[in-house]
């Protein structure tokens, strides 16, 4: 039994009048781990911090989202990812498309993916690669364009699919 580190995302979703889309990042190529991957704004639980709250530091911390823009609408399933930390999706409603300015740091880019693209199940996929053990590691991608969206983001975003719309995941 590991002990998982606890550790919270922000899903926020952006209301536009051709249909509502989902914030996402690109990793700074500067990081020491998970580099240019796609994600959403998130990261460790301080002391004493909520989800909810450290969700919403995390976002404005590395895309100067603003906290008071985003109406929490609840939390997703917390999901186990192969590096120790149970995350915490929160799910936040965005009226009107935010102005983000992403720290260098930590991301390289801010981008908006169609949430019904996220959402239909035929656009996900099993993906793969062979670990130097011999081993293989499966994982769920969603390839959108000239991004790959894949590992906890996808995985993340197959399970708030499937809890939502459960009679059409297959």
């Amino acid at each position: 039994a590991k002990e998982l580190r606890p550790a919270a995302v922000l899903i926020p979703i952006v209301a536009r009048p051709e249909g509502a889309t989902v914030l996402l990042t690109r990793r700074a190529d500067t990081l020491a781990r998970h580099t240019g991957q796609i994600a959403f704004p998130g990261g460790r639980l301080d002391p004493g911090e909520t989800a909810v709250q450290a969700a919403l530091r995390e976002a404005d911390e590395e895309v100067a989202l603003d906290q008071e823009a985003v109406e929490v609408l609840g939390l997703s399933d917390a999901y186990e990812t192969g590096t120790g930390f149970l995350v915490t999706p929160v799910i936040g409603w965005l009226r009107e498309a935010p102005v983000t300015t992403p720290s260098p740091d930590e991301v390289a880019e801010v981008f908006e993916t169609p949430w019904d693209f996220l959402m239909d199940a035929a656009n996900h996929r099993r993906d793969f690669y062979d670990m130097d053990e011999g081993l293989r590691r499966w994982f769920w991608a969603m390839p959108y364009r000239e991004r790959y969206i894949w590992g906890a983001t996808a995985g993340i975003v197959r399970q708030l699919c499937a809890r939502l719309y459960e009679d059409k995941a297959p």
